[in-house]
């Protein structure tokens, strides 16, 4: 479904991601690891096209910026972008309407109910808290059914009940036989079925593993983060400091 070759991308002279390659199975959950600045978040904007790289990112085959890929490709960024003199019953709407959904209405009347925000569809966007912020961010993001789905940092500033609908999201989507790629730097927060780990460190994969290759190793996902990201001097990587890119 998603397949990264050899990309790498710079900003200036710093180094951000660097011949990096990977690739995602239909209908798989696979985790996005690496602290900040490990190049996370700069590999997600690649593979929506909001960046130039040089490699190849590819969608079920087409270029990532085809519009055969952004017919299938939904990415929830880490940041909400919401319209401040929109409420969020337009935000919805305004997204139906771009992607030009039929019969929408009443995914949009479950989604919004699902994560608490039906009683705030006539508040503005700058009227909402951060968390209530992230839920809409996740609502846009869901609303067109994407068979490949990019979530960076998906469950900063939810609330707990907003943090179960979602993880029970990943299962529906895994289920439906849609591919999920989640990145984040928090390893509780990825306690949820998935079916393969990427752990990135300054702009490398440091590893690359399924889950059942990690349970026949008789280690935690913890335990391979740790010993993989505390195991490279700072003097062995490419490490962007300070990358607004990732992270923050």
């Amino acid at each position: 479904m998603l397949d990264i070759v050899h990309v790498t991308k710079r900003y200036g002279k710093v180094l951000a991601v660097n011949d990096l390659s990977f690739h995602l199975d239909p209908g798989s959950v696979t985790v996005l690891l690496g602290p900040n600045g490990a190049g996370k978040s700069t590999i997600m904007k690649a593979v929506t096209g909001f960046l130039r790289f040089d490699g190849t990112i590819r969608v079920a085959g087409y270029d990532n910026k085809s519009q055969e890929a952004r017919r299938i490709l939904g990415y929830i960024p880490e940041m909400p972008s919401l319209y401040p003199n929109l409420t969020v019953s337009e935000h919805m709407e305004f997204l139906a309407r771009a992607y030009r959904l039929t019969d929408y209405k009443g995914r949009i009347e479950r989604l919004l109910d699902r994560f608490e925000l039906s009683d705030k569809k006539k508040k503005f966007g700058d009227e909402l808290s951060k968390g209530m912020q992230q839920k809409l961010n996740i609502c846009l993001g869901l609303l067109p059914e994407p068979k490949l789905v990019l979530m960076d940092e998906p469950m900063i500033g939810l609330d707990p009940h907003a943090i179960k609908e979602l993880k029970a999201v990943f299962e529906e989507m895994r289920a439906e036989g849609r591919t999920l790629l989640i990145s984040t730097h928090i390893i509780d927060s990825v306690d949820m079925l998935w079916d393969r780990t990427v752990i990135m460190q300054g702009g490398t994969v440091r590893a690359n593993v399924t889950r059942d290759e990690l349970d026949r190793d008789g280690r935690s996902l913890e335990e391979l983060f740790f010993s993989v990201t505390e195991g490279v001097g700072r003097d062995d990587v490419s490490r962007p400091d300070g990358d607004e890119e990732d992270g923050e």
